[in-house]
């Protein structure tokens, strides 16, 4: 590769070239992986059967040093071992004047692919979308109250499907702007707009993304800043400014291919296979719920309307400690129960994509107010075995013999988790949802409320 006979010399200072050592350092470790458990995952993943959550996962790559989840304190140790790094290259350079400008022109393209990298794999995920399902049964019969933020922020993005594929569609293109050198710029300023909008979002709905979408930032802003001096030069002060001469020249012919066939790949990669297998997720695995299908027939709000505790009934109340108000069975193989007992909220919100259903906890994620539990149903002996999804309470495990006399009526009797003997009569209740009907009027259907 040689350079363009156009092009300036770049003059920086001293300090200016140190800084740029720094900054070249702590980009390449925070881009190219470092971290031996991203090797881990790459190994594990079944690259003849690929699943889209493992692209996604992989394409969420920062470097994690600290445990727990992502942190400024790496941010931290990466510009300790980049200012490091730098100074022993500053140290052992004999060309203390060297020109970076091939350098700079190669770590913009860097952050280009994986600033597009991350675009793509969350763009795909809302575009169809899958982000913010929509709100489930148990969700819509959760009290305002017992939500967080962060899962306020996503159930109201969730009831907006269009909006959200809308989100995807312009992730997607930014992403796509980014491959190109001359739409590079532009698409930096629009993502600084947009990923600047989510981080302040996830600020305040205290979501778990904002250390992700500030190194999003950090990219795009480091993109931009290659015609930054010119734009603010043209735009703002409305000077003449001198056009970007700046032009990489492939005059070999293995070079001049090769990276178009690097782009074909990225592109086949990153926005065709992924894209393609996204939108089967969306149609037949949704990451954010589980996919073993629940009792036939089962779905649906119930009442309690007999609760034995301890061979005591108990009334309905709203303030019992230990007396269920009501039971949701999800149209997979979850069951929520809604009682006054306390629940720890799960409140990681920070976004991965999992096979094992265990690992799908979305719908109790930022929920109080109802206790949820996988199951699976013995037919034969008419037993359920309820295993709370709650990582606070993984050891707890319910059994119950359930009888089912007609299609909306449920009869469990058994023992929770205080070792009480529970009986429990639930009738199913023919609920319209006020959500549900504005929809389906919407599409010109009339209903009756």
């Amino acid at each position: 590769m040689s350079l363009n006979p156009k092009n300036q010399r770049l003059i920086w200072s001293r300090f200016q070239k140190a800084v740029f050592r720094i900054v070249f350092v702590y980009f390449i470790l925070q881009i190219i992986p470092v971290d031996w458990k991203f090797y881990r995952y790459i190994f594990s993943v079944n690259w003849l059967h690929l699943y889209y959550g493992d692209i996604f996962n992989l394409a969420h790559y920062m470097p994690q040093f600290v445990a727990g989840g992502e942190s400024f304190a790496d941010w931290g140790i990466v510009l300790l071992i980049a200012t490091v790094i730098a100074t022993i290259w500053w140290l052992t350079d004999k060309n203390k004047d060297r020109d970076f400008k091939i350098l700079y022109y190669w770590l913009r393209v860097l952050l280009r692919f994986r600033l597009a990298v991350a675009l793509l794999a969350y763009g795909f995920i809302k575009l169809f979308p899958m982000l913010a399902p929509y709100p489930s049964i148990s969700n819509l019969n959760t009290s305002y109250g017992d939500f967080n933020l962060w899962k306020l922020f996503s159930l109201t993005l969730g009831i907006v499907p269009a909006y959200q594929s809308f989100l995807g569609f312009t992730e997607i293109m930014l992403a796509l702007g980014l491959l190109y050198r001359k739409t590079a710029s532009i698409a930096a300023f629009l993502i600084i707009i947009f990923a600047g909008n989510v981080f302040m979002s996830n600020l305040a709905y205290e979501g778990g993304e904002y250390v992700y979408c500030l190194f999003l930032l950090s990219m795009s802003f480091f993109i931009l800043l290659f015609d930054l001096e010119r734009i603010v030069q043209l735009l703002i002060f409305q000077k003449p400014t001198a056009p970007n001469y700046f032009k990489p020249v492939f005059n070999v012919r293995w070079q001049k291919y090769g990276r178009w066939t690097l782009k074909a790949g990225f592109i086949l990669f990153f926005v065709i296979i992924y894209g393609f297998k996204t939108r089967n997720g969306y149609y037949y695995d949704n990451y954010q719920i589980p996919v073993t299908k629940g009792l036939p027939g089962s779905s649906g709000f119930y009442n309690v309307e007999e609760f034995i505790l301890n061979k005591d009934t108990i009334a309905y109340s709203e303030t019992h400690p230990k007396r269920w108000r009501d039971v949701v069975f999800e149209n997979w193989n979850t069951i929520s129960i809604a009682s006054n007992r306390e629940v720890i909220i799960d409140s990681t919100n920070i976004n991965r994509i999992y096979k094992e259903n265990n690992n799908r906890i979305y719908e109790l994620q930022g929920s109080a107010g109802r206790h949820y539990y996988s199951y699976e149903a013995d037919s034969v002996n008419h037993i359920l075995t309820l295993q709370n999804r709650n990582p606070n309470y993984k050891d707890e495990t319910l059994v119950f013999r359930y009888e089912n006399p007609d299609d909306s009526t449920f009869i469990l009797a058994g023992i929770d988790q205080n070792k009480d003997s529970v009986f429990a009569t639930l009738r199913r209740v023919d609920k319209k949802y006020l959500l549900k009907v504005i929809q389906k009027q919407k599409r010109g259907r009339k209903l009756k409320l």
